[in-house]
C-alpha cells in the first residue's frame, strides 16, 4: 500500500510518501524536500484533509484516543505525532524512517487527513506546560497537504 502528500507553499515543497506491506506493519515515511526554512520543524498528521481555510481548517493533530502530545518513539503521543524533521542550512530534507502508529488501513489510516509542517521545532510534549501536551509548541503551520491514496 501507498500513500502520497505534497506540501506547497511559496517556494517550499515537500513530498512525502508512506508505504505499508501489510495491516499491522509500521509504515516507512520517505521526506524529500526544498526551499523550507532552516531548522527543525514539527510534521503532524491532523484530522482533516480540508483545505478550504488553507492549512488552519485541518484541525488538530490525528488521534484515535484521548491522548496528550508527544513523539513518534514515545509510549503516549497522538496518533499523528510524527516528531520532526530536519532542514539543511539550503532549505532541503532528506528523511525515511518508519511509524510503529500511524497506518494506511483501519482505524489509524491517515488517508484522506490533513499532512502538516510546522514553524518551530516540536518539543514532543516535554516543554512543560498545557501547549506542549497538545501541540508540542511547534508554532504556525507553515506547508500543509492531504494524504491521498497511491495505486502501486
Amino acid at each position: 500500500m501507498k500513500a502520497q502528500a505534497v506540501l506547497e507553499r511559496g517556494n517550499m515543497r515537500i513530498k512525502v510518501n508512506f508505504y505499508q506491506s501489510l495491516e499491522g506493519f509500521p509504515v516507512l515515511v520517505d521526506v524529500m524536500g526544498t526551499g523550507v526554512p532552516p531548522g527543525s520543524h514539527g510534521f503532524h498528521v491532523h484530522e482533516s484533509g480540508d483545505m478550504s481555510r488553507g492549512c488552519e481548517s485541518m484541525g488538530a493533530h490525528f488521534d484515535i484516543g484521548t491522548h496528550t502530545h508527544g513523539g513518534p518513539c514515545q509510549k503516549i503521543r497522538h496518533t499523528g505525532d510524527l516528531g520532526n524533521l530536519w532542514a539543511d542550512e539550503t532549505g532541503h530534507i532528506d528523511a525515511l524512517y518508519l511509524d510503529h502508529v500511524i497506518s494506511l488501513t483501519g482505524e489509524a489510516s491517515i488517508i484522506g487527513r490533513g499532512l502538516v509542517i510546522h514553524e518551530q521545532a516540536d518539543d514532543m510534549g516535554l516543554g512543560g506546560d498545557k501547549e506542549s501536551l497538545k501541540t508540542g509548541n511547534a508554532g504556525a503551520r507553515i506547508a500543509c497537504g492531504i494524504i491521498r491514496k497511491e495505486c502501486v
